[in-house]
């Protein structure tokens, strides 16, 4: 950028009634790190979308270096030096890394050398602090390191505006200050960067200003310094809103619900992913899996909720042993409620409307089907129940949930694995990608499980989460339980040191 950088006036969008943006003006300097924040569905993603070509507003002009632009595709944004980063990575799997990286770069053809580009790509990886091998296959990566690779695939290309929807939301805590020094490199090298982030304590650490969207218009724009994380979560949300541990009552019960001991399992294409993990859940008690993303923590949640096999080893439900069932047991007669990682994978049938998803897990309920007849009414009746009592916002039940926000889907997820009463609920990445406002909700819902008695496994990588919430945390590293300590207990020290691999005994 120039020393005119970004600017957007009046940026409108509308999609069937539903006006995502309301007259957005923006501003970003040249080589900045300017923040933008808003609750889940403030139009946050759609403004960065019209700003990558791949929606066009509806009114309103963008202009780069003073000169307004038409950008109408993505390939007119990469040639005006603009990058973007995803939230839902776009990788082609059964390619390595260096491939990914240079898929539908201009100007190879009968020239291209893989080994030159691994060797650049390599060095590139290297200056950001980035572990990757780029001749790995992306379907051998965890979450975390496919994140990385997205990133490299912009750095890689040269762009000088580079936008980042939620770029930490997959990595572990001990790798999101060398990722933030990474941004300040670029700041440093003269990119601009666009931080899309719901993580208001990195945005303070590392963005030069501030914008706040709520409800598709700008309702704050402010340099950092002016700017606390409880602020900013106040012009979020338009209220305050709890960013430390919630109040919780003591346990109730001392009646183990669960007890999984020494199970064992192999990822899809054939390697180990659990090496005997053993742990107990109490009636009324909520376990953390904490741990790098890729070390077993989705296996784990697979084989509890009968996704996947157990290659060795025993889980009991309430004394009973339920090892060998399958899913559809599980959740109906076992009473076991999962909450994915991948809600759009997953969770939910984006197509389906929003009805439709709500009754997909108990279908042939009484609620919701008669015989072989399906009661439509009542599936409606029972889901505007829930989007009243979960505060799920959106148009209608009869809208395609892809139009819902994340946080709103999510929330969604939530009550459809709730309302049916588990004994045990799995949850994984519950708050990835979701604002704070959403995240205290979600925390509340899983709180109100607790109470009323259910066992509940916590899967996430974001240790801050599991801290507030969760009663003992169990951290992983390489398929296996390396210490279950309180959450008085964990200092990032200790924490450190079992995610590295030390056992407990070791870090004691």
């Amino acid at each position: 950028m120039t020393a005119q950088g970004l600017r957007l006036e009046k940026i409108t969008k509308t999609f069937g009634d539903f006006k995502a943006l309301d007259g957005v003006d923006l501003t970003i300097a040249p080589a900045s790190i300017h923040a933008i924040l808003g609750e889940n569905g403030a139009g946050k993603t759609t403004l960065m979308n019209i700003l990558y070509g791949l929606y066009q507003p509806d009114g309103g002009r963008i202009l780069l270096d003073g000169v307004p632009q038409r950008i109408a595709s993505p390939r007119r944004a990469m040639d005006l030096g603009i990058g973007i980063i995803h939230q839902h990575l776009m990788l082609v799997e059964t390619l390595t890394v260096v491939e990914n990286v240079v898929l539908g770069l201009p100007g190879q053809g009968m020239r291209l050398s893989l080994d030159e580009h691994a060797r650049r790509l390599a060095t590139l990886a290297d200056s950001f602090g980035f572990d990757v091998d780029p001749h790995q296959e992306v379907w051998k990566l965890p979450m975390g390191m496919r994140q990385r690779v997205e990133i490299l695939k912009v750095l890689y290309r040269d762009a000088r505006l580079i936008i980042l929807d939620e770029p930490t939301s997959v990595l572990a805590p001990n790798e999101v200050e060398g990722f933030l020094q990474g941004l300040r490199r670029l700041r440093a090298a003269g990119k601009t960067v666009i931080f899309i982030s719901h993580k208001l304590d990195e945005v303070a650490a590392v963005a030069d200003r501030v914008t706040v969207l709520r409800r598709g218009a700008v309702s704050a724009d402010l340099p950092i310094e002016g700017a606390t994380p409880r602020e900013m979560a106040r012009m979020m949300v338009g209220r305050d809103v709890v960013l430390t541990t919630l109040e919780k009552a003591s346990l109730k019960s001392d009646t183990v619900l669960v007890r999984a001991r020494d199970l064992k399992a192999r990822v899809t294409r054939g390697n180990q992913a659990l090496k005997g993990v053993s742990f107990d859940i109490r009636a009324g008690e909520i376990l953390g899996v904490a741990g790098v993303d890729g070390n077993g923590q989705a296996e784990l949640a697979e084989v509890l909720t009968g996704l996947r096999p157990a290659e060795g080893g025993s889980v009991e439900l309430a004394g009973e042993d339920i090892t060998c069932t399958g899913v559809y047991e599980r959740r109906h007669r076992l009473g076991i409620s999962f909450v994915p990682e991948d809600r759009h994978g997953t969770g939910l049938v984006l197509d389906f409307p929003v009805y439709q998803n709500a009754m997909i897990r108990d279908f042939r309920e009484s609620s919701f089907s008669s015989g072989p007849m399906l009661r439509t009414a009542n599936a409606k009746a029972v889901t505007e129940d829930w989007v009243r009592r979960y505060d799920v916002r959106l148009q209608s039940v009869d809208q395609p949930i892809r139009f819902l926000s994340g946080g709103n889907q999510q929330k969604l997820i939530f009550a459809r694995e709730v309302e049916c009463r588990p004994r045990l609920l799995v949850i994984m990445q519950p708050c990835k990608g979701l604002d704070v406002g959403a995240i205290e909700a979600v925390h509340r819902t899983v709180l109100a499980e607790r109470e009323r008695g259910t066992a509940i496994l916590y899967i996430s990588t974001e240790l801050e989460h599991i801290l507030s919430v969760c009663d003992r945390v169990a951290v992983m590293c390489a398929g296996r339980i390396t210490g279950i300590i309180s959450p008085e207990e964990a200092t990032a020290e200790r924490v450190g040191a079992l995610l590295g691999g030390l056992a407990e005994a070791e870090v004691a």
